[in-house]
């Protein structure tokens, strides 16, 4: 059955389908629809995950492995599986009609794909799994969709955007759904339960000679440390809040992860780019950040973006601006000593 993201809230709360088909050529919103599903299976007892990438070399009976047998975790199992931007061939498409022949209550498959075409809608294993589940197609959006999208997120996070200012953030943003939900989220941090008209929003979006978060954020990732420990003071003297700066940063280490990820399951670097939906003029920073840091030293910093995130928001860190010195420095080289932990 077809359904359609906006739509997809409303049929998660009827109950969950054996199968899912979430495809299209927006990453922003497969992604998203893709975490409605896995957060509504958990409350219903689908604790395990298991996420598969059909690759070149991908072994279709571990997905019958898993679809077929008992979790050693859990009475119930979420798998991901992600197409990778390819067709399931013939073998792959004989192992999905026979996972539709014979449900298992005990586990659900989500699939990840691109854009569904007709000749992928008309074969075979895409009915079997349409007949017993829900296909997600995810389309680029404009107009009075896109419109209908920012007030829901707006409402999300409890921002207040008066006058034009949805509408300078929409033509900023010219579109990229992730790139405009970065902003919400940056809105959120530093405005919450504030008016934002569009002649504030408009000079916080241009004002390019003011350092910001964003400006640490592309420091670290271009291996700039001097550049980084000067935004960093100028952020420190405006009383930046600290937890937006760790939350910059821990977003760019989490999309160094999942680019390190994919490139090791043997996507090329463009196309990782293109799914995680970032733009082309900072392509080169992540690509210098990603030749300096291995997959290790990014799980490195995403751990200590957690610990500094715990002993923050617990009161236990009195001075956290040399800590987040230190997690920016880390991102340009490896430091011979830990971080400076200064707590009450």
């Amino acid at each position: 059955m077809r359904i359609y993201a906006n739509q997809l809230a409303q049929q998660l709360s009827r109950g969950l389908a054996p199968f899912y088909m979430v495809f299209g050529d927006e990453p922003f919103q497969v992604d998203e629809c893709i975490r409605h599903i896995r957060q509504n299976a958990r409350q219903q007892g689908f604790d395990e995950v298991i996420k598969l990438t059909a690759g070149a070399q991908f072994d279709w009976q571990e997905l019958d492995g898993h679809y077929h047998s008992l979790s050693l975790f859990s009475s119930r199992t979420l798998i991901e599986l992600d197409l990778n931007g390819q067709k399931p061939a013939k073998t792959g498409a004989e192992h999905l009609k026979r996972c539709a022949q014979g449900v298992n209550p005990d586990c659900i498959i989500v699939i990840r794909g691109m854009k569904a075409s007709q000749d992928v809608q008309r074969s075979a294993w895409f009915k079997a799994l349409d007949k017993e589940g829900i296909f997600v197609p995810c389309y680029p959006l404009t107009g009075n969709h896109l419109r209908r999208w920012l007030d829901n997120h707006c409402q999300r996070l409890g921002l207040n955007l008066e006058g034009d200012a949805k509408q300078v953030l929409l033509d900023t943003t010219e579109g990229n759904l992730l790139a405009c939900h970065q902003e919400l989220e940056k809105l959120a941090l530093l405005y919450a339960n504030k008016a934002i008209d569009g002649r504030t929003l408009t000079g916080m979006l241009l004002n390019q000679n003011k350092f910001d978060i964003f400006d640490l954020a592309n420091a670290v990732l271009g291996g700039e440390g001097d550049k980084a420990m000067q935004v960093l003071a100028r952020l420190q003297n405006d009383n930046t809040e600290p937890t937006a700066i760790a939350w910059a940063l821990g977003k760019e280490a989490q999309q160094l992860l999942t680019l390190a990820e994919l490139r090791h399951q043997g996507q090329d670097f463009n196309s990782a780019c293109k799914k995680l939906g970032i733009w082309k003029n900072q392509q080169p920073l992540y690509q210098r950040a990603l030749q300096r840091l291995d997959m290790a030293r990014i799980e490195q910093l995403c751990d200590l973006l957690s610990y500094f995130d715990s002993q923050f928001k617990s009161g236990k860190l009195s001075s956290p601006y040399p800590m987040l010195a230190h997690i920016s420095m880390s991102f340009c080289r490896t430091l011979p000593f830990s971080a400076p932990i200064f707590s009450e």
